[in-house]
């Protein structure tokens, strides 16, 4: 747990960041007071967020405008963080804040010299406020650059009550139940799974929590960090795990084929659209605010969620993922950049979007009745309670490379694993080949 800052001046920083006004008899805090302090500024925010994510992030732009009077503008950069970026900033055009999905594209902005380190405020906010391990990963060296604005809980079955009610299943505990319960759905008329093969992201979800629940946490930490081969017969166990459900044709909603034509949202619809064909989809929170704000759920009756079950026997994984605020050095207004950093520290930013659903924050100071349903509460709890025994997504902490490009390294050999899935040795061949190119770049 961190320390509590216990002196007067801490407490009435924090008092008045919570309250955005000029407590204390200080200068204007944080998001620029009680004044329109940044009137006449525009920061442009660049991430991969598009559709009820994009929506309700925008909100969370408009409270900062409202607060300081800072136009803001949000660009969508799609899945290749890295690459949108480093073009912009080499054409001259360098957005003011990214809000960066991987740790490893983290670390190559930083080396990059890409980053300003994160003021002070902020700093204080995050050791306050967070868990030690969201600094850790926002950190190259001893130097904070990234916060750690919206998280996900990345080890969540989605299903939908009816489906299982009607196929007479209870949500499972273990890894091999979990599949039982999918034949037993399956034997009911619609497909177990709905899995998004089109976005490889998920594909390394699948397989992460397999491994972590399965090898082990020392495991994960060494195959994270690329001292242990993909090689080793950890990963060809979890892999030859994954492909039971590759390979059966009943568990997969259009079978290898159809998840191969199926993106993320996709996924979310086949589930919970007007005309479902699967009765459950795998991956993080997040899933909620698609089902809720694009097929119109009711979270908790008409979509809820499991805890991924434990693997041979190991321990239910809580794999966790994060978006990252970021300072880039070459963005036209970084005071106003900064001072948005220093908002988005706090719980009153973070509320604006657990209201909204569809997102789950690290911040402790959040209350918890922020959140607009009881399911997103249990799984904000759940992940502010795991504490520093988190393990951030392993394909987020690859260089990008490895880890987090489309039609490349890990979610490209996922995605040929799941088109064909008979040769688990072959495959962990495959990704030792582009992790050890990736990991020596």
């Amino acid at each position: 747990m961190m320390r509590r800052r216990t002196t007067l001046l801490a407490s009435c920083t924090a008092l008045a960041l919570a309250l955005g006004a000029t407590a204390c008899g200080g200068g204007p805090v944080a998001a620029g007071g009680g004044g329109k302090s940044l009137s006449g500024q525009t920061i442009t925010v660049a991430g991969v967020w598009s559709g009820s994510e994009q929506k309700n992030f925008q909100k969370v732009l408009d409270a900062f405008t409202a607060k300081t009077g800072a136009k803001t503008q949000f660009v969508s950069t799609g899945d290749n963080v890295s690459t949108v970026v480093g073009s912009k900033i080499e054409g001259g055009n360098a957005p003011d804040v990214v809000m960066v999905p991987q740790v490893g594209v983290l670390q190559q902005f930083a080396k990059e010299g890409w980053l300003k380190p994160l003021s002070k405020t902020t700093e204080q906010s995050v050791d306050t406020n967070y868990a030690s391990v969201w600094k850790k990963y926002g950190s190259v060296g001893d130097t904070l650059y990234g916060l750690y604005f919206k998280a996900a809980h990345k080890s969540t079955v989605w299903y939908s009550p009816d489906a299982l009610d009607q196929a007479g299943v209870k949500p499972p505990t273990t890894y091999d139940a979990m599949l039982k319960a999918g034949h037993t759905v399956s034997d009911s008329g619609l497909a177990a799974f709905s899995v998004a093969g089109q976005d490889g992201w998920t594909l390394t979800d699948w397989f992460e929590n397999i491994y972590l629940s399965q090898a082990g946490p020392e495991k994960y930490d060494a195959l994270a960090a690329h001292q242990l081969k993909w090689t080793d017969p950890t990963v060809v166990e979890a892999l030859t795990t994954l492909g039971k459900l590759f390979q059966d044709k009943q568990l997969m909603a259009g079978g290898q084929k159809g998840a191969l034509n199926t993106d993320f949202p996709g996924s979310v619809e086949k589930v919970f659209g007007p005309k479902p064909e699967a009765g459950m989809v795998y991956e993080g929170d997040f899933v909620a605010g698609v089902a809720k704000d694009q097929f119109g759920k009711k979270i908790g009756q008409d979509a809820n969620f499991f805890p991924f079950p434990a693997v041979d026997g190991g321990k239910a994984p809580v794999v966790s993922g994060g978006d990252a605020a970021v300072v880039l050095k070459d963005g036209k207004n970084q005071k106003a950049a900064m001072t948005f950093l220093e908002y988005l520290a706090t719980p009153e930013a973070a509320a604006v979007w657990a209201g909204a659903g569809g997102f789950l924050s690290p911040n402790k100071k959040l209350d918890l009745a922020s959140y607009s349903d009881d399911i997103a509460r249990e799984t904000a709890k759940s992940l502010v309670a795991a504490g520093d025994s988190v393990r951030f997504d392993m394909s987020d902490q690859a260089p990008a490379a490895f880890g987090g490009t489309k039609g490349a390294g890990e979610w490209k050999i996922l995605q040929d694993f799941l088109r064909d899935p008979s040769d688990p040795k072959a495959t962990a061949a495959e990704l030792e080949k582009a992790a050890a190119k990736a990991y020596q770049g």
